[in-house]
């Protein structure tokens, strides 16, 4: 049974309403349905709870990041594109303070070369990326650790 020190918000960014219509090669071809039901029962596991949000406003990201505090104890972020331009997001992440790790689908280090830039370097405990879904029971690995999750 998970407990308030528990809670991981799972934030997803522009374009994931749509995951499965993207590249099947770079993206797996799961919907955000899908992704979202594998990482549930991942924290679930690990005696965390997933909160889930996703947006394709950027506003509302940053929004969400400002009441985060209330609802969650922790964040997993896969923010998109806007890993590696919205300092917006990154500002309202550290506002946040709670423990984060980053993670993409992607291997964003093998692709565009923008796409190596994360304006969240500094502010999150790992980045996770190019290990598909599984990047994302890696991420809640590293959190449940920082919760003390399953802890006596």
């Amino acid at each position: 049974m998970t407990t308030a020190h528990n809670r991981v918000a799972v934030l997803h960014g522009v374009n994931f309403d749509i995951l499965e219509r993207r590249d099947l090669e770079v993206y797996g071809g799961l919907s955000l349905a899908e992704l979202e039901r594998k990482v549930g029962g991942w924290a679930r596991e690990l005696d965390l709870e997933a909160i889930f949000f996703q947006t394709n406003s950027e506003g509302e990201f940053v929004e969400y990041l400002h009441r985060i505090p209330e609802l969650a104890d922790a964040t997993l972020v896969n923010a998109g594109a806007w890993s590696h331009y919205s300092r917006a997001i990154a500002d309202a992440l550290d506002v946040a303070r709670l423990p984060a790790v980053e993670v993409h689908l992607s291997d964003v280090e093998a692709r565009d070369d923008w796409r190596k830039l994360s304006v969240f370097d500094g502010l999150v405990l790992a980045k996770i990326s190019g290990k598909g879904p599984d990047g994302y029971r890696d991420a809640l690995e590293l959190l449940a650790t920082e919760l003390g999750a399953g802890a006596p």
